[in-house]
């Protein structure tokens, strides 16, 4: 059996050397952003709900130059000899093809907002986030293009956590808009506002000021003799398929039926009421459609899963943190139906080598997951996955160890 490959994270100075190299000696500077991890609270950003990202130390980084005309031209490590143009003047939502998408989309979302001064510009890309692997290297690439933008165009937005909504939205705008991909925000706001040391949980109720939607919460696992595994599984990664579209559809669609904005509403509801159970079971007997049934209550056990998780977490309970890791999975697999056979495998192998507990984490049909195991066994965990994955004919998978890193910022 193949040696599983543990993919390790780029230091500042190594990566702002690369991209400094791929674009050339006169960059205005170099900005870097991170993938991440959502320990739990999953296809709920976009329900209203909660969520429990924490930033990675794998990161994009971006060396950027502006000039003052339109044109960008954008290359990146992946493929440094196919650089990819587009020109600003007169651009239109998707209409950029290909990754270049995410970063000029960046620009374009900020000229939309009003902010006429960012002008076209150089930027070389390079990567330590896997590809596809549902750690969000797209909002990797597009929050340290935003935070790029935003510091060589004076607009001022990047030194405060409040300032740093409005390049969300705009990193939002990207993927949304102009790649086509869909994402609630729970991505950005992670490789955006994550502090080291920290989860950051998420509130996505619609209107909230920064402070009332980001509390950041210890995430020390080394302090309870533990590692946060993440594998990569290799499965085909894509959201811009339609799936995730459907799923999000199919959540709007039912909170209409109930008359309520979000499925937030009734997460609320049924956690302050006497019998959640029955609260659940009798908004859910308001649906006619049982597959909306089952979208509906992952949403809201997921969201109720979220505070539950920081509570056990926060007792040093780790088996009922692990518990609820194995609880988001089953729902994700039964319920909201986006898991894949790599996903459910590598969770099942996961489980039985020890692990407290284990799920996917992204947005699923593809990607990674992660798994709560003692200090030292990740390596292990993943090599037994890694020859499971090979007896069954799927791809090699890799891995990393993650702990909880900083956001977005300046690194030269």
């Amino acid at each position: 059996m193949t040696n599983i490959d543990f993919i390790e994270p780029l230091d500042d100075a190594e990566g702002a050397a690369r991209a400094r190299a791929l674009l050339g000696d006169d960059a205005a500077g170099v900005w870097a952003a991170p993938g991440r991890v959502n320990l739990i609270g999953e296809h709920t950003d976009y329900n209203g709900g909660l969520c429990l990202p924490i930033a990675l130390p794998h990161r994009t980084y971006i060396a950027l130059k502006p000039h003052g005309g339109s044109a960008v031209t954008v290359v990146s490590d992946v493929a440094p000899d196919q650089s990819a143009h587009a020109d600003l003047a007169g651009l239109e939502a998707g209409g950029v093809d290909g990754w270049a998408a995410y970063p000029v989309g960046v620009a374009w979302a900020l000229r939309e907002a009003g902010f006429g001064q960012v002008t076209g510009f150089d930027a070389a890309f390079v990567s330590c986030v896997p590809l596809g692997s549902g750690l969000s290297s797209s909002a990797a690439m597009t929050c340290s293009t935003a935070l790029a933008l935003d510091d060589v165009n004076g607009l001022g937005f990047g030194g405060s956590d409040q300032g740093r909504l409005t390049l969300i939205d705009a990193a939002i705008a990207a993927e949304n808009d102009m790649a086509g991909a869909s994402t609630g925000g729970l991505d950005q706001n992670a490789s955006m506002r994550c502090t080291a040391g920290h989860a950051i949980r998420l509130d996505c109720t619609p209107g909230l000021s920064a402070a009332e939607s980001v509390t950041q919460v210890p995430f020390d696992l080394e302090a309870h003799g533990l590692e946060l595994l993440v594998l990569d599984t290799r499965a085909p990664h894509q959201l811009n398929d339609g799936q995730y579209a459907a799923r999000r559809a199919s959540c709007e669609t039912a909170a209409a039926r109930l008359g309520i904005d979000n499925l937030r509403i009734l997460a609320d509801a049924v956690a302050a009421s006497d019998d959640p159970a029955q609260a659940l079971a009798d908004a859910l007997a308001r649906l006619d459609d049982d597959t909306m049934r089952r979208r509906v209550r992952h949403v809201v056990t997921e969201i109720g899963r979220v505070d539950a998780f920081i509570d056990a977490f926060a007792r040093g309970d780790m088996a009922q943190a692990g518990a609820l890791f194995d609880a988001s999975h089953d729902s994700l697999r039964d319920d909201y139906e986006v898991t894949v056979p790599e996903l459910d495998v590598a969770v099942d192998v996961a489980r039985r080598e020890g692990a407290l507990g284990a799920r996917m984490t992204g947005g699923g049909f593809g990607g990674s997951i992660i798994a709560l195991v003692a200090a030292g066994e990740s390596r292990r965990i993943a090599q037994a996955i890694a020859d499971e994955f090979a007896r069954r004919g799927f791809a090699a998978p890799r891995a990393l160890s993650a702990t909880a890193s900083d956001s977005a910022h300046r690194v030269a």
